[in-house]
């Protein structure tokens, strides 16, 4: 079972969207079965999953003193992608979270508040030993900005080579439990979420492709 954890001591960056989008999104393209995993005691994630109608993605309740047995519980029950929303604060939660991730993805907005808001998330998962990736959330289109915040970012590590704008079906679909894609799978933010969806997995997929290495 991959385990990709959206992590951002920022709040209002959209981690609860991303995470749902993407295991919707991971489930049509056959990664799944899926679960989602809500550690942020607002639980805007378990909120939105309540509001769907659709059986996919699975919804996951896990204590986190006992996380990493709770994990091996779903993957021996098949689940093949753990997605795990974390809460916008520095907490032991964070870095329980953080210590059984195969990938940390990271959302931020293009705004010079965000970026500077960045540096306590990357130092966490640096301790934590793992792999990130920021993604740019919530952008203008044609922003000089955006373009600046991917070049800051790219400075402490990986920037996903795709942006998410600033759309109002995003807020749309959240709140009845969708997503962009089934709002309108021909949509531009359904063809981003989609070209996120398949850098993601190229990612975390490179977990495998080093156990493969190893073994051989």
């Amino acid at each position: 079972m991959r385990i990709l954890v959206v992590a951002s001591q920022k709040g209002g960056v959209g981690k609860t969207t991303i995470a749902g989008h993407l295991g919707v999104m991971a489930e049509m393209k056959n990664a799944g079965p899926v679960a989602l995993i809500d550690t942020d005691p607002q639980g805007s994630l378990s909120c939105w999953w309540n509001e769907r109608q659709a059986e996919a993605p699975l919804f996951a309740s896990v204590d986190i003193a006992n996380l990493k047995t709770h994990l091996q519980q779903l993957a021996k029950a098949g689940i093949k992608l753990a997605i795990i929303d974390t809460p916008p604060a520095v907490t032991d939660t964070i870095r329980d979270v953080l210590a059984v991730a195969d990938l940390v993805l990271i959302p931020t907005r293009p705004s010079p508040h965000d970026l500077r808001a960045v540096g306590s998330t990357v130092d966490l998962v640096e301790r934590a030993g793992k792999r990130m990736v920021f993604v740019l959330n919530g952008a203008a289109p044609r922003a000089k900005i955006t373009g600046e915040a991917a070049v800051a970012l790219s400075q402490h590590g990986t920037v996903a080579p795709v942006t998410l704008y600033q759309r109002t079906d995003f807020a749309a679909s959240m709140i009845d439990g969708r997503t962009v894609q089934e709002l309108d799978a021909s949509s531009k933010s359904a063809e981003e979420i989609e070209r996120l969806w398949s850098y993601v997995f190229t990612q975390i997929s490179k977990r495998d492709k080093v156990r493969t290495n190893v073994t051989a």
